[in-house]
């Protein structure tokens, strides 16, 4: 009886197949946390230029060490703190901040709620409501690259990549109170620079 392909495998049975020699399955990995990965990288890493290098050093790491992996986290969240600290370790060299220090405080007052999500309903049938959809999705989109890298990185793996907050808490050793208070806090600059650089009408 044949094996199954690698897209249907689970952690565990994909980890032992590559373990085994069968090198070209880690393909199926990168697959599988490709759109992770390369959020992380472009949330964190200003410079274009470098983040090919660092999602190629972020894989490699990856391949070498695969043998120490445990399953006490799920594959594509391993592979998510190797992305993190990689990145994390190349703005310690460059010498970047990642959070201003005023705004490591902890904010005890910060409500823990799931924010609805930031993508809109499909409006295919309406041209109008599309591009007004899209007009909305760029607005946003810029500015969330106003915030600092760490509340880009956390606006980005909770509402586009839809992790919770103990996936996000096990990719960026980070408390999972530090992770919703940081969430609300990177909202709440969201809403402020919006509303200073548009009217309320226009929104």
């Amino acid at each position: 009886m044949s094996s199954p392909p690698a897209s249907l495998l689970t952690d565990q049975q994909l980890v032992a197949q590559i373990l085994g020699g069968n090198a070209a399955a880690f393909g199926q990995v990168v697959r599988r946390t490709e759109g992770l990965v390369t959020q992380m990288v472009f949330k964190m890493i200003r410079h274009p230029a470098d983040r090919p290098d660092l999602a190629q050093e972020i894989y490699l790491k990856a391949y070498k060490n695969l043998a120490g992996f445990k399953f006490q986290a799920k594959l594509s969240t391993w592979v998510g703190q190797i992305a993190y600290n990689t990145c994390l370790h190349y703005l310690e060299k460059k010498q970047l901040v990642l959070l201003d220090p005023t705004e490591a405080t902890a904010d005890e007052d910060a409500p823990n709620y799931r924010a609805a999500p930031t993508h809109l309903a499909s409006t295919d049938a309406d041209p109008e409501a599309a591009l007004f959809g899209r007009d909305l999705a760029d607005i946003l989109g810029a500015a969330i690259e106003q915030l600092p890298p760490l509340y880009r990185t956390l606006v980005s793996l909770y509402h586009q990549q839809e992790l919770s907050y103990e996936e996000i808490a096990q990719i960026t050793s980070l408390p999972d109170g530090t992770v919703k208070n940081y969430l609300f806090r990177a909202r709440k600059q969201l809403k402020l620079h919006l509303l200073a650089r548009y009217q309320r009408a226009d929104l």
